[in-house]
């Protein structure tokens, strides 16, 4: 019988450095935030839980027509860590295991988080993180057993912590260091559409 491994796409942020809201900013002809959603939705994640925040008519607008559970974080101005509460509180019982994601990391793709599902499947892990030469960053998948931990934050780093207490007995995904490319000012928006064009 398949494991249901959700996702967690948080989606909320005000990303002030950009000047205006970069998950609605196109790349490879998609909003950022559509490409991460579908991104999540071809590995098979389900749900995928979508929090929003910040400009949610907007990143809503850009995810019309695709199977996304929206969340609403009202508490979206004191970080990501509230956001990831948000998260995790929408999932249906029947979820063993979630994926964390961003929207700003245009270059995580489906063969990615399958890799992360797939590495969970041979455990018991209570979590499998992805890093990035010497960077841990996410995706991360954590099992349903560390959920209550990933709940109550504020600030950003709630998740790190997580991950940091249960390294231990946690497995990695090693990917390539130009992969953990994320955008946050308009120089990180043209070099990653750059490193899209060389794919």
């Amino acid at each position: 019988m398949a494991m249901t491994v959700a996702g967690i796409l948080l989606a909320a942020g005000s990303a002030s450095r950009m000047g205006r809201n970069k998950l609605l900013v196109e790349v490879g002809g998609e909003p950022l935030v559509r490409r991460a959603a579908l991104a999540a939705l071809e590995a098979g994640l389900d749900p995928l839980v979508v929090v929003l925040g910040h400009e949610a008519a907007l990143v809503r607008e850009a995810l019309l027509g695709l199977p996304c559970d929206l969340a609403w974080n009202e508490r979206h101005a004191l970080g990501q860590s509230s956001s990831l509460d948000a998260g995790v509180a929408a999932l249906p019982p029947e979820v063993e295991a979630a994926v964390v994601l961003l929207g700003d990391m245009p270059l995580v793709e489906p063969p990615m988080i399958r890799a992360l599902v797939a590495r969970f499947g041979e455990g018991p892990f209570p979590l499998v993180g992805s890093r990035y030469g010497e960077v841990r960053a996410p995706p991360v998948l954590y099992a349903r057993a560390l959920f209550a931990e990933l709940r109550g934050g504020e600030g950003e780093g709630r998740g790190r912590e997580v991950v940091r207490r249960h390294e231990a007995r946690a497995a990695f995904v090693d990917w390539p260091a130009a992969a953990l490319a994320d955008v946050d000012l308009p120089d990180d928006l043209e070099r990653v559409r750059a490193l899209l064009a060389r794919r």
